[in-house]
């Protein structure tokens, strides 16, 4: 056997203060890279837990300037619905927006737009525009057996505007006619929809993370057994990044499918884990991997260490496959374990370009799940992808119907009730101050500097015990 090595995580170490040039911690740039190719405003990822990450999460982190993952513990076409809600969210010009013949009732148009989450339709004879069709124009409908033709904005009363026109233009027209839907034609067809809603929204949210079309970018988890389907899914659903997730993705088989998702997607790029050794590192990236997703067994909900007695401590992974990453310029995401913003400053401090983490973001009005009222506090529920819990429901899910029998199913995670936090973005802007406080103590004007100045200091029991906070709280 070779001798023991020691292992740290964040409790064992602390950012050592250097000289630094910054003026205030708000100076300080956490642009970022995720993968290869995905750049990221600030280092925070949302997890690709079923507790965690669907449309509203995603869609919260990218306009923040983040990213969140949507989790594969749903049927393909319930992940491909939620990729698209995030994708619709927000966009330059909407693409081949939602069009309905003259001829339906009042009520098949408003099922429609309830249906799509939408506050109007363009109303076509074949190609041809012929009318717009909004929640207003039925407001005070009793008839709703009407035809649309008979109530919508006819053509001859709509303000358009020829197809490529630039953004401020078309702020200048929705302005002046007092409009907020405008029309893109080209050669007499329609071609794109641009709204006041969607020119708000980018204005509102200036370093989100959007793709070349403006719409907010967002990742698809997949795993090793129908991986090229759901990953040919989300791709065609507009998925910008796809994470391989598998709890030891040190394996011939994840490496097999790294390569099979390369092949057929070369352009898409592709996170892989979890791992935690610098030989992991090295494999998975000649397979292919544009990414590294490292952490095996820190997370709160996750029990591999106590019951597969495997793992590395988190800040000695983190620096073991940075070592091996960064002689191939591929970035590093450290997942799971971080509880602190200063436990997410560590960990970049350590050579992750971005974190991705479940338990800090759970629990929060976004994540999916009802809020539970307990003792007169309120919870949500957390749980780990491995546990029992988790297992339960997408038995209950493949199969359609309650599962009562207990299951046999190898379980290295649990669940968990975390205290209800409130909107994320409140967490999102915590943790971002508490990096940026992090990096000017380090001397670092961004990440690439804080990869290159930061140094962590090892520490006692007594010296984590003095860095704490003492004496009781002000409102206990």
């Amino acid at each position: 056997m070779k001798p023991i090595r020691l292992g740290l995580t964040f409790n064992d170490v602390l950012l050592v203060p250097k000289r630094t040039l910054l003026n205030s911690r708000s100076e300080a740039d956490t642009k970022t890279r995720f993968t290869r190719n995905i750049h990221l405003n600030i280092p925070l990822v949302s997890a690709n837990m079923a507790t965690v990450t669907e449309h509203k999460m995603a869609i919260a982190l990218a306009r923040e300037g983040g990213l969140g993952v949507i989790h594969q513990f749903d049927a393909i076409e319930q992940q491909v619905e939620e990729i698209k809600k995030v994708k619709k969210s927000t966009s330059y010009i909407i693409e081949n927006p939602l069009s309905v013949s003259s001829e339906l009732t009042i009520k098949e148009a408003a099922e429609i737009m309830e249906k799509e989450s939408v506050t109007s339709l363009l109303v076509k004879d074949g190609t041809e525009l012929v009318g717009i069709f909004t929640r207003r124009d039925y407001l005070f409908e009793e008839d709703l057996s009407r035809k649309i033709k008979e109530v919508m904005t006819p053509k001859e009363k709509l303000v358009v505007a020829e197809f490529g026109i630039d953004l401020e233009k078309a702020k200048e027209i929705l302005h002046q006619h007092r409009i907020e839907k405008l029309p893109l034609i080209e050669n007499g067809a329609v071609r794109g929809l641009i709204t006041t809603q969607d020119i708000k929204k980018l204005e509102y949210w200036p370093k989100a993370t959007r793709d070349a079309k403006g719409r907010l970018m967002v990742g698809a988890a997949v795993g090793v057994k129908d991986t090229l389907e759901r990953a040919q899914a989300v791709i065609s659903a507009g998925a910008d990044v796809l994470v391989l997730d598998l709890a030891h993705a040190h394996s011939e088989l994840a490496m097999q499918r790294i390569r099979e998702l390369k092949a057929a997607f070369p352009k898409v790029e592709v996170m892989a884990g979890n791992i935690a050794t610098a030989d992991a590192a090295r494999d998975l990236i000649q397979a292919g991997a544009d990414g590294l997703k490292v952490g095996i067994g820190p997370s709160p909900v996750c029990t591999t260490r106590i019951i597969a007695g495997s793992g590395v401590p988190q800040i000695t992974a983190i620096l073991d496959v940075v070592e091996v990453a960064k002689r191939f310029d591929i970035p590093v995401c450290a997942d799971g374990g971080m509880k602190t913003p200063g436990d997410v400053a560590k960990a970049i401090g350590a050579g992750a370009s971005s974190i991705f983490s479940g338990f800090l973001f759970a629990g929060t009005a976004e994540a999916p799940g009802m809020i539970i009222m307990k003792d007169g506090k309120r919870y949500k529920k957390y749980m780990g992808s491995a546990s029992y819990d988790s297992g339960h429901e997408r038995k209950e899910l493949q199969e359609g119907k309650k599962v009562r029998e207990r299951l046999d199913i190898f379980v290295e995670g649990v669940s968990i009730m975390v205290d209800y936090k409130g909107p994320v973005e409140d967490i999102i802007h915590s943790i971002i101050k508490g990096v940026q406080s992090a990096m000017s103590y380090s001397g670092a004007r961004n990440i690439i500097e804080m990869h290159q100045n930061a140094e962590l200091m090892q520490l006692t029991s007594a010296g984590w015990e003095e860095s704490k906070a003492q004496g009781m709280k002000l409102n206990e």
